[in-house]
């Protein structure tokens, strides 16, 4: 099971590119790449990243949910065609960075695709699904409060409709979401690409894991009865840490609890 850290964790005090040299000199043994904004969604961006990894991995790649992801839920078969502009070119840079994954959001609960349902959200994220498919990607629907996936069974709804969907286990949505995180990976049972990793303290603030009271052995004990394998990712956001070496003790710390359960 490798560890990693997403550059989210690092922005706005690092570039996209900055931060994966910073994770790689951090010991992760994998990124997740979340491009934040247009001008990084090009092939033309990811070309000059890709020369910096030296082999490093790439576990997947993330985009800002609101961009254009729910352009594919619209009636506008234009706006639609917006949105499959730029996965085509998502998926270009994914290929360029040798990376297998996408995560991705959808709709926001409250905007277009809202009210839709299961068979007609089935229907256009199935056109995304096998899109990023015939491009060598697998598209990871994450748990997210506000979006597609905000309480477990939605996964499951979908799953059943199209098969290749892959799931991404992110605790800290998942407190947001005020469902446990146990009822999602039950909901994404099998099919859990990867995992998003954050803690909380004792005053309901947001930080590194190891740092705060999350049970992680438990999390890692279900996982591994799920017969998990992915990536464990670190993202947190800049406000919920001081500096940067305790990114590299947090992936330290889950590497001692992935270890420990052997």
């Amino acid at each position: 099971m490798q560890v990693g850290i997403s550059t989210a964790s690092l922005f706005p005090r690092f570039a996209t590119e900055d931060a994966l040299d910073a994770i790689i000199s951090l010991g992760a043994d994998c990124a997740e790449v979340f491009f934040s904004t247009f001008y990084e969604y090009r092939p033309e961006f990811s070309k000059s990243v890709a020369g910096r990894l030296n082999g490093f991995a790439v576990n997947s790649v993330h985009v800002n949910g609101l961009n254009f992801e729910g352009n594919f839920f619209n009636p506008s078969r234009r706006v639609r065609g917006d949105g499959m502009y730029w996965l085509d070119q998502l998926l270009r840079s994914a290929q360029l960075l040798g990376c297998k994954n996408y995560t991705f959001h959808g709709f926001h609960r409250s905007g277009s695709g809202g009210g839709a349902g299961w068979d007609e959200i089935a229907s256009r994220l199935a056109e995304v699904v096998y899109f990023a498919q015939a491009g060598g990607v697998s598209l990871c629907l994450e748990n997210v409060s506000w979006s597609i996936y905000d309480r477990p069974g939605v996964f499951r709804e979908l799953k059943n409709r199209i098969p290749p969907l892959q799931g991404v286990l992110d605790i800290k949505q998942a407190r947001r979401s005020h469902f446990p995180w146990q009822a999602y990976v039950k909901d994404m049972s099998g099919s859990i690409a990867y995992v998003h990793l954050s803690d909380i303290n004792s005053e309901g603030k947001m930080c590194l894991p190891g740092e705060g009271a999350f049970d992680f052995k438990e999390l890692f004990k279900a996982l591994v009865g799920e017969g998990f394998s992915g990536a464990a990712l670190i993202e947190v956001y800049g406000s919920d840490y001081n500096d940067v070496s305790q990114l590299a003790r947090s992936v330290g710390y889950v590497k001692d609890v992935i270890a420990g359960i052997g």
